[in-house]
């Protein structure tokens, strides 16, 4: 006869709550369901078994396995009703106190054995295990939202966990499908922390009245991300957005790689919310660019120097002659009618100060970007109408539509890009995570199309550090130090 699965305890019947209830339920866990509100554990409930039936008319769930799942989801009436479950995960309210208080409610009712676990996307772990009897045993249990679609969870460590408590929390997740990965707990675990600089820089750059909310989100979805900031902003909350942005600002003690934003605050400040008020950067589903049109006389092309960004632009003009000696990377049209070259950070004001052909400067392009995608491209001052659209027949030429931003350092993609891996980065530096859980993270957390690590070897150490040492330049800012490890492995 198999062992019985112990029973799981979940407060707080809210999205989160009744999502993890539902895939431990799924599972095989007899599951208690507690919440401080009259009625809405029964509610909760309820709704799921709605949810349930919706699987089972789509084809993805049994009318057996509905039945049973619902059959072992039960009402908790207060803590007490939790005192023999062998894991409690609490999903309540993101506030320290509130949660402090009801983990030392639970803490004095459970087993020793019983697994104490948090749902916080953002509190530290250390600080809720302070006063518990038995801190060892409390661990973080980070779901992400929709619980039932999501693969990741952070298995966050504080300061009192025990080795043994996180590895068992581990064996649970994968037990309910889920994909597990080690964080120690510090601002923002893996995820919080690494996502900021994909918001961040955006922020920055409409600050900088460098672009639209739509032309930035069209070069950032053209390099393989499912949504563009704003428009991924929009969709979560601005509020929300931008309290976690002052959760992680104000616990590194106001780094000023983590700032709020002002635009952010602005959008806050007038109600503009996003999607869950009809109003954002966006009123309403954002316009998405046209494709490029190619041109009628493809134009003499050139492939200058080396790069990631030049190896992609070569798989896509299959026969155009390469010149990989070039002192400068990028794409030469015409008999001099201008240089397109990669973005180091430096403007194309300052480049074309000493290059003899007029100039543009054009974001990173990765090759793992589809075709038919927007590429960032910024001129420098002076530039005849006729020489910025030679600049852009040679990139439709390409399937790429140019996108024309104000000539700002590292353009949209390289900023970002840089930035993210930069923070990945100093992240594992200071042992929140490994190399291999910051790209598991990222990419089933926030679906990015890369880890930050593999964009790293993709692109290569010297370009990030030379723009990210080029925007710190350009703007002063601490913001853009380079991580010490990455610096040094360009040594």
């Amino acid at each position: 006869m198999s062992t019985p699965l112990p029973t799981i305890g979940v407060v707080g019947a809210g999205v989160m709550g009744i999502g993890i209830a539902q895939i431990a339920a799924l599972a095989g866990h007899p599951v208690r369901l507690l919440d401080a509100r009259e009625g809405a554990a029964e509610a909760a409930i309820t709704k799921l078994g709605d949810t349930l039936a919706g699987l089972v008319t789509k084809g993805k769930l049994s009318s057996e396995l509905r039945e049973q799942a619902l059959a072992r989801l039960g009402v908790a009436r207060s803590p007490a009703d939790l005192a023999d479950c062998g894991c409690v995960i609490e999903a309540i309210v993101e506030l320290l106190e509130p949660k402090r208080a009801l983990l030392r409610e639970l803490d004095a009712l459970l087993p020793p054995e019983a697994i104490l676990a948090s749902n916080t996307s953002s509190i530290s772990i250390t600080a809720l295990a302070n006063g518990l009897a038995r801190p060892e045993r409390l661990v973080g249990m980070h779901f992400f939202n929709p619980v039932p679609l999501m693969k990741l969870v952070e298995v966050v460590s504080g300061a009192e966990t025990a080795p043994a408590i996180a590895q068992a929390t581990e064996a649970l997740a994968r037990a309910w499908g889920k994909t597990p990965v080690h964080a120690a707990s510090t601002p923002g675990f893996i995820v919080n922390r690494i996502a900021r600089p994909y918001y961040a820089e955006t922020l920055a750059l409409l600050q900088e009245r460098a672009g639209t909310p739509a032309e930035l989100d069209a070069c950032l979805r053209a390099a393989g991300f499912r949504m563009g900031p704003c428009e991924l902003m929009d969709l979560i909350g601005h509020d929300t957005n931008n309290l976690v942005t002052r959760s992680v600002w104000e616990a590194n003690f106001g780094d000023r790689r983590y700032q709020p934003s002002l635009v952010q605050q602005a959008l806050v400040d007038g109600g503009r919310l996003g999607r869950k008020v009809g109003k954002g950067f966006y009123e309403g589903e954002p316009a998405k660019l046209p494709a490029p049109t190619a041109p009628a006389q493809a134009p003499a092309l050139v492939l200058r120097g080396r790069g990631a960004t030049v190896d992609a632009l070569a798989a896509r003009l299959p026969g155009v002659r390469r010149d990989p000696e070039a002192e400068w990377a990028g794409l030469a049209v015409g008999a001099g009618a201008i240089d397109l070259v990669v973005t180091d950070g430096r403007t194309a004001a300052e480049l074309g100060a000493n290059h003899g052909n007029p100039l543009a400067v054009i974001d990173w392009l990765l090759p793992s970007q589809a075709q038919g995608a927007a590429l960032a491209i910024a001129h420098g001052r002076h530039v005849q109408d006729g020489v910025r659209r030679a600049a852009a027949d040679a990139l439709a030429t390409a399937g790429l539509r140019a996108v024309p931003l104000r000539d700002t350092p590292g353009l949209v993609v390289a900023r970002t890009l840089a930035m993210l891996v930069n923070e990945a980065s100093d992240a594992v530096w200071q042992g929140v995570c490994d190399e291999a859980a910051a790209d598991t993270a990222m990419k089933l957390g926030v679906n990015y199309p890369a880890g930050p690590f593999e964009w790293r070897a993709e692109l290569g150490e010297p370009p990030i550090v030379a723009l990210l040492d080029r925007l710190w330049a350009h703007t002063r800012s601490e913001r853009y130090r380079v991580s010490p490890p990455l610096r040094a492995a360009t040594y």
